[in-house]
């Protein structure tokens, strides 16, 4: 089984990564490859930082590597926090206190308009690929729902009634922004 490592530690990425690309290739983190650094995000667009991602692990390590970035844009807020939305209230990447910034800046707000974007770089044997995923939705006025992590609970997708932190692991794959890129990707790799 060829192996493919997913630059990122973050748990709940990896476990939606393997669950949507299968048994065609091991996963691996970055922790597994013995990379503990903090990889830089620099760029102003996802696709940048997807691309950065990618490129410091294949550069540093030599291996086949994927790297995401996610952001959530909001309509009323010209696209805030879009980039940076995991570290819009501060470096720490505190989704709880993301997450309460957004609410406040909505709270004088009609339009709770949105959309998450997540951008996938592949690098596979010297080559470059892009793969993109979306979905629309609205911001809630408060969040509900326990599963999912970052702005799950306050994200409710379009035709839904329900947040992505309502929904089981499975539903949310098949709609999500992420969802939808990582299956480009696995679409790609099979």
């Amino acid at each position: 089984m060829k192996k493919i490592v997913f630059a990122t530690n973050n748990s709940h990425k990896l476990e939606e990564a393997r669950a949507i690309i299968g048994d065609n290739f091991e996963i691996v983190s970055l922790e597994d490859i013995g990379c503990h650094e903090d990889i830089p995000e620099t760029s102003t667009t996802l696709e940048g930082n997807a691309l950065q991602k990618a490129r410091y692990i294949h550069d540093r390590f030599g291996v086949n590597v994927f790297a995401d970035d996610t952001g959530l844009m909001v309509d009323s807020l010209g696209g805030e926090p879009g980039v940076y939305s995991a570290r819009y209230a501060g470096p720490g990447h505190d989704s709880a206190a993301n997450t309460r910034k957004l609410l406040r800046k909505l709270e004088d707000k009609s339009d709770r308009n949105a959309h998450f974007s997540t951008v996938v770089a592949l690098i596979l044997d010297n080559k470059e690929y892009i793969f993109e995923g979306r979905v629309d939705g609205r911001i809630a006025s408060f969040p509900s729902g326990e599963k999912g992590f970052g702005y799950d609970p306050v994200f409710i997708p379009e035709n839904s009634a329900v947040t992505f932190a309502e929904m089981s692991a499975e539903d949310k794959n098949l709609i999500s922004h992420r969802g939808r890129a990582m299956r480009k990707l696995a679409d790609f790799l099979k």
